[in-house]
């Protein structure tokens, strides 16, 4: 019984560090996408307010276009660390989410184990009382 017993909490541990590669590698996939979509779109807008500012620079000083370019840099950058702060948020909390469900199922399933051995052991004790008063 304590073998099978150990065998389970071992299957759990195993289980538990399955879900969570399986967790991370979804989260990661995830990021990864979320920031190849965020770099698509900086590029998108990026090319288009240079445009515009071609458009513009026909009459304006290198110096203003220059100025223009380095505030795109700076937005592209601060969104992009925004973008990647959130997503760590986000992967944080989900891990203490699954963390926490992981922690109650296996308490719940030890509550079980628990259980069966307390009952195990009551049939046990029974029996002995019998065989003992047919002795």
């Amino acid at each position: 019984h304590e073998r099978e017993h150990d065998r389970e909490i071992s299957e759990l541990i195993t289980k538990h560090e399955e879900e969570m590669e399986e967790l991370r590698a979804a989260l990661n996939k995830e990021q990864q996408q979320l920031l190849d979509e965020l770099q698509h779109q900086m590029e998108a807008t990026h090319k288009a307010e240079i445009e515009q500012a071609q458009i513009q620079s026909q009459t304006l000083h290198n110096l203003e276009l220059e100025a223009v370019r380095l505030s795109l840099n700076n937005m592209h950058t601060s969104q992009l660390e925004l973008t990647q702060s959130n997503l760590r948020k986000e992967k944080e909390t989900a891990l203490v989410e699954l963390r926490e469900m992981l922690n109650d199922k296996r308490a719940q399933e030890i509550a079980i184990l628990q259980s069966r051995h307390q009952l195990e052991l009551e049939k046990i004790r029974e029996k002995y009382l019998k065989e003992k008063d047919d002795l």
